[in-house]
């Protein structure tokens, strides 16, 4: 069967999933709830460095693409749990190795760049 999608067409809406998913912090989250379901403030916590403001956004995103669940609890004040959704439980696997290979990859990359920088240019 074919597929009626095309990414290397421009305006094929699979660009926009690929744009989300090429995104550190989306990487970062949907590896994250891997383990099960989250708190907001305990993903902000573990992800050094998001904002809150960028977090709240690429959950948001997340959510609207059928990823992540979000889950409200009746406390005061209010939980707030986030978990991967069938579908996103789809990505686990390739979102967890693309963020260990830049842990794994990291020392080459640099060395590349280093390598790369120094090189006379003409």
């Amino acid at each position: 069967m074919d597929q009626p999608y095309d990414v290397y067409e421009e305006r094929c809406p699979t660009r926009m999933v690929l744009d989300r998913l090429a995104d550190k912090w989306a990487v970062l989250i949907l590896d994250r709830l891997d383990a099960g379901p989250v708190r907001f403030n305990h993903l902000r916590r573990d992800i050094s460095g998001i904002s809150q403001k960028v977090l709240s956004q690429t959950l948001k995103k997340l959510e609207r693409d059928g990823l992540v669940s979000r889950a409200a609890f009746a406390t005061v004040p209010v939980t707030v749990e986030y978990a991967l959704t069938p579908l996103g439980q789809t990505l686990t696997e390739t979102v967890s190795a693309l963020a260990h290979w830049a842990e794994r990859n990291m020392a080459a990359v640099l060395a590349a760049q280093r390598a790369y920088d120094a090189a006379p240019r003409g």
